[in-house]
């Protein structure tokens, strides 16, 4: 799921500080998603499916 989500990010030339502030969070604690540091809370699985146009299953690793 972190490698996703990274490469996701990657795809789309986001910073993680750009992510960040579109998720309302700090770049910190983006980065420690991304690291697997840091459980990514449901609202904010939800919010990157939007954003990517994927499904939360996507992230999560259960589909391709």
């Amino acid at each position: 799921m972190y490698k996703r989500i990274r490469d996701l990010r990657e795809d789309k030339d986001f910073s993680q500080k750009q992510l960040a502030e579109m998720l309302n969070i700090s770049q910190s604690t983006y980065s420690r998603y991304e690291s697997g540091f840091l459980d990514i809370p449901s609202e904010i699985l939800i919010s990157l499916s939007k954003i990517y146009g994927v499904t939360t299953d996507y992230i999560l690793g259960l589909s391709d």
